[in-house]
C-alpha cells in the first residue's frame, strides 16, 4: 500500500456528514433527471435533448463525486482533499482479488452470454474498432467516478457503525434507488429494464466490492477498476444471467470472508487518511 502522510490540520469527516452526502447526491441527480421527466419539452428546448454527451448527463452521473469532494473540502480543507485523492494511489491488493477484478468479472459476462447462446464479446459497432476503444476509455470517466462517493465517503462512514456486509447492502440499496429516475427517462438504456432486478444487482455488486475495498485498505483505485469492468462495452450482453451468477459469487465471497464481512474489526473507517477521527 502506498504511504500516505497525515494531512496537516485535516479533520476526519464526522458520521453525520453522510446525511449531507446522500442529500446532495440525490438533489443533483434527481433534480437534473427529474426536470427532463416532469417537463421534457421545456427542458429540451432550453437545455437540449439529454444524451450521453450532454453536460447534464455528466453532472447527474458525477453527483456522488461532487458531493464527496464538497464534503471532504468542508471538513478537511485543501489538505484533506489532497489526502482523500491520495487514496487513488493505494494499489496493493491480494493477487486473488486482482484476478477477480481483471479476469473474474469478464468471465461472468462471457459465461452469462454463453448460457443464452450469445457471443463471448460484444459485436464491433458499425463505426469500427476505434469507436469501441474510444467508448471504452470514455466509460472510465463515467461510472467509476461515482466511487469517490460510494466507496470514498459512504463505505468508511457506515463501517464505523455496522459490519461491512451491512454497509455494502445499505450502499447498494441507496445506489439502486439513486438510479430510479432514469427508469422513467425515455431514450435511456434504463427505460427498457425492470427496476427490482436492477436493484438486486446493485446490492450484489456493492457487497462484492466491499471486501476488495477493505482488503486494499481504502483504495479508490480498485473499486473504480471494478466499476469500470462492469460497464465496459467490450463485454457481451449477459442479462439476466450475469446478475444471478454474481449473486452466487457474492454469497460465496461473503461466506469465505465471513470473519471480516460480519464483524467491524479491521474495517476501514477513515474518509480522509490521517490520525484525526470524528466518529460522531
Amino acid at each position: 500500500m502506498a504511504d500516505i502522510a497525515a494531512p496537516t490540520r485535516a479533520f476526519q469527516a464526522p458520521s453525520y456528514a453522510l446525511i449531507g452526502f446522500v442529500a446532495l447526491t440525490f438533489a443533483i441527480t434527481w433534480g437534473v433527471v427529474g426536470m427532463y421527466i416532469v417537463a421534457p419539452d421545456w427542458a429540451a428546448s432550453n437545455f437540449g435533448e439529454i444524451s450521453g454527451s450532454h453536460p447534464f448527463f455528466f453532472l447527474a452521473t458525477w453527483a456522488p463525486a461532487i458531493s464527496a469532494f464538497a464534503l471532504v473540502f468542508y471538513f478537511g480543507g485543501g489538505a484533506g482533499l489532497k489526502a482523500f485523492l491520495s487514496r487513488l494511489l493505494v494499489w496493493r491488493l491480494s493477487p486473488l482479488w486482482v484476478a477477480f477484478i481483471l479476469i473474474g468479472i469478464p468471465a461472468v459476462f462471457m459465461g452469462g452470454s454463453a448460457l443464452k447462446a450469445g457471443p463471448l464479446s460484444a459485436p464491433i459497432p458499425p463505426e469500427g474498432v476505434g469507436a469501441m476503444v474510444a467508448l471504452t476509455f470514455m466509460m472510465l470517466f463515467l461510472g467509476p467516478v461515482e466511487e469517490f462517493g460510494w466507496r470514498g465517503v459512504a463505505q468508511p462512514i457506515l463501517q464505523r457503525h455496522v459490519a461491512p456486509l451491512w454497509a455494502g447492502i445499505i450502499i447498494g440499496t441507496v445506489w439502486g434507488i439513486w438510479h430510479l429516475p432514469a427508469f422513467f427517462l425515455s431514450g435511456t438504456v434504463f427505460a427498457g429494464w425492470s427496476f427490482f432486478p436492477f436493484l438486486l444487482g446493485n446490492i450484489t455488486l456493492a457487497v462484492l466490492v466491499t471486501p476488495v475495498f477493505n482488503a486494499s485498505r481504502g483504495s479508490l483505485l480498485w473499486p473504480m477498476l471494478f466499476h469500470w469492468q462492469l460497464i465496459l462495452p467490450i463485454w457481451p450482453d449477459a442479462q439476466p444471467y450475469d446478475t444471478w451468477i454474481l449473486l452466487v459469487v457474492a454469497v460465496a465471497v461473503v461466506w469465505w470472508n465471513r470473519e471480516t464481512m460480519l464483524h467491524r474489526k479491521g474495517a476501514l473507517t477513515e474518509v480522509i487518511p490521517g490520525d484525526e477521527r470524528a466518529d460522531q
